[in-house]
């Protein structure tokens, strides 16, 4: 599969004193069209700031540091400027972020923010762009469009809000769906709607997503890849099954083992000891050293990334049998 999106040593940096620290580090990924990847971290790790990076948006006096490429459909994002850029942003790339409250706006009604987005990006009438907006709205799943396209935020549960910020993110017609911890504020059984949603949308309209989240458990079926973060690096990326079945990072068996379980005898939950550190306050070497069971001497340097089979890396000195390490 050709890649649609392709990440290679993305760098963001923020000024910190008399330096500037990278939270987002070296950052390196791609989706295919028609692909599901998931990126899942603890907050704080840089999952946020990578999609923004992406769209270009990250928050002033933060910048892309130089080196970075970012290419979508092998157009160059870092070399586009005005009105290039405002076709990327909405019309190629299309984004859910994780609190439809605070991205809606409180005095237009759902309808015409759907529409809004319509005309922003395809030369139609006013009319045409509302009965466009009613079917987007039918098509994510609320009842009586019409009715619905009538109210305003406020109106609507949780549940509802989200459908419509990715019905806004669907109204361009984009090429690929970023989803920002999208089930995050809702319940257990609006969190599978959704996300069967996303699931229904990539199929039918041939999306590539990338599904941003802290719970590895809500891509377990949902996603074809997973890349996991820590620090503002890549420390794994692998196949979900594969990953699932074997995880190779001390970080990803420490997110798995949080997880409860619902088959098995009834054990304790297991937390990850401490926090992810500042961007300032990373330590040298292995940025998981301090929290990792499996630390030993070589972690001190910074780890490689290595292969560790088919589609496969791992950050980490356990995968490299020349310095002694302990493949699991």
């Amino acid at each position: 599969m050709s890649a649609l999106l392709e990440v290679q040593d993305l760098r963001v940096s923020f000024p910190a004193g008399s330096r500037r620290v990278q939270p987002v580090d070296g950052v390196s990924f791609s989706i295919a069209r028609g692909e599901t990847v998931a990126l899942v971290g603890e907050s704080g790790s840089g999952k946020s700031l990578t999609s923004l990076a992406l769209l270009r948006l990250v928050p002033a006096p933060g910048r892309i540091e130089t080196g970075a490429s970012l290419r979508l459909g092998g157009a160059d994002l870092l070399a586009l400027e005005g009105e290039g850029l405002r076709q990327v942003r909405g019309r190629r790339i299309g984004m859910v972020f994780q609190d439809p409250m605070t991205s809606l706006n409180p005095v237009l009604t759902v309808g015409d923010q759907v529409a809004e987005t319509i005309r922003a990006h395809f030369p139609v009438s006013g009319a045409e762009a509302r009965q466009r907006a009613k079917a987007l709205l039918g098509e994510v799943g609320l009842g009586d469009p019409a009715a619905r396209a009538r109210q305003y935020p406020h109106q609507l549960s949780g549940g509802m809000r989200q459908r419509v910020m990715i019905a806004i993110a669907l109204a361009a017609e984009p090429e690929l769906l970023i989803a920002d911890e999208p089930t995050s504020a809702l319940d257990v059984t609006v969190q599978a709607q959704i996300l069967e949603l996303l699931d229904r949308l990539r199929r039918a309209r041939h999306l590539a997503v990338l599904l941003i989240t802290h719970d590895l458990g809500v891509v377990a079926d949902r996603a074809d890849r997973v890349l996991v973060m820590y620090a503002g690096k890549i420390v794994e990326q692998a196949p979900t099954a594969a990953l699932f079945a074997a995880p190779a990072h001390p970080y990803t068996r420490g997110l798995l083992a949080s997880l409860p379980r619902l088959r098995g005898p009834r054990q304790p939950l297991l937390a990850i000891p401490g926090n992810v550190p500042e961007a300032a306050q990373w330590p040298e070497g292995c940025r998981f050293r301090p929290r990792c069971p499996d630390a030993f001497g070589s972690c001190a340097g910074d780890p490689p990334m290595i292969a560790i089979g088919p589609a496969r890396t791992a950050l980490c000195w356990l995968h490299d049998p020349s310095v002694g390490g302990r493949p699991r």
